[in-house]
């Protein structure tokens, strides 16, 4: 098996929003800004080769149709998900599954592209199957007042329109080494990719904790549409990789990709620096 993290590209998110009801005095110690207060954030992919012939993606970023409409995120950085797998030798054409996280622009956005040729929408990976979970599959169709602003209908709708959409209700298997697990809290139904490597259980935590700086349950982003549930999924999470020494991997800490952590008493932390 191989796992490589792909940087899609950074944005700027408020340090305030990201860290919620912690003071600025308290979260500034773990994670640096700007003077007003930005924090650069990664949109981190992972890729995934197993020995079975599956190519396999998790997440990919904001791609490039609606960088105007957000532009006050000041994207910067980017790179082509499409051309960064050429550099390591595989056509988009070869990757046989993408899991989203969840559906909000920044890890969804490179599913579909416009077809410079025609002007229509076009899926990005025309053969892979993508795997959402159902949950968040409706509330990205009928969005709450929270997230609306954060789902736009053209990242999926080519990949609905061509069949390639596969919907989980619950806890599945992709294939024997990468589990796919659905945690609540930041989203509905966000799903949580577990990979079993010979080294390490790798746990892509997209936004269940998305810094190595949240690890800590009561740092919670405003961003998350159900804080309390966010904490005791934090909790479920954190739990079995202490026990188990599981890897974490941080979708969006643009300093610190992977680590294993560690339970002292009541107080979470990262342990050893991986990937």
């Amino acid at each position: 098996m191989k796992i490589e993290t792909i940087d899609t590209g950074y944005f700027y998110a408020d340090g305030g929003a990201m860290f919620g009801a912690i003071p600025k005095t308290a979260w500034s110690r773990r994670y640096p800004s700007n003077e007003t207060n930005g924090c650069v954030l990664s949109m981190r992919s992972l890729l995934i080769i197993t020995d079975t012939g599956k190519i396999i993606l998790v997440d990919n970023g904001a791609g490039d149709k609606h960088l105007k409409q957000l532009s006050y995120y000041n994207f910067f950085d980017l790179a082509d998900l499409g051309e960064e797998l050429r550099k390591r030798g595989i056509e988009p054409e070869e990757v046989t599954d993408v899991i989203l996280t969840h559906l909000h622009f920044d890890h969804c956005g490179y599913s579909t592209q416009i077809n410079k040729e025609t002007g229509k929408l076009t899926p990005s990976f025309p053969n892979a199957t993508h795997w959402v979970s159902r949950k968040q599959w409706e509330n990205f169709l009928h969005p709450n007042a929270l997230e609306k602003d954060s789902y736009f209908l053209e990242n999926m709708q080519a990949v609905a329109d061509r069949s390639l959409l596969q919907l989980i209700d619950t806890d599945t298997h992709l294939c024997p080494d990468v589990e796919l697990r659905i945690f609540d809290g930041h989203t509905p139904g966000q799903i949580v990719p577990y990979i079993y490597s010979p080294d390490y259980t790798y746990v892509f935590a997209g936004d269940v904790i998305p810094l190595v700086a949240s690890v800590s349950p009561e740092w919670i982003s405003a961003y998350d549409t159900f804080p309390v549930t966010s904490y005791n999924e934090k909790i479920r999470l954190l739990d079995e990789a202490c026990h188990k020494g599981q890897a974490l991997i941080y979708c969006h800490d643009a300093y610190t990709k992977c680590s294993t952590v560690k339970k002292v008493n009541n107080f979470y932390t990262k342990e050893k620096i991986l990937l």
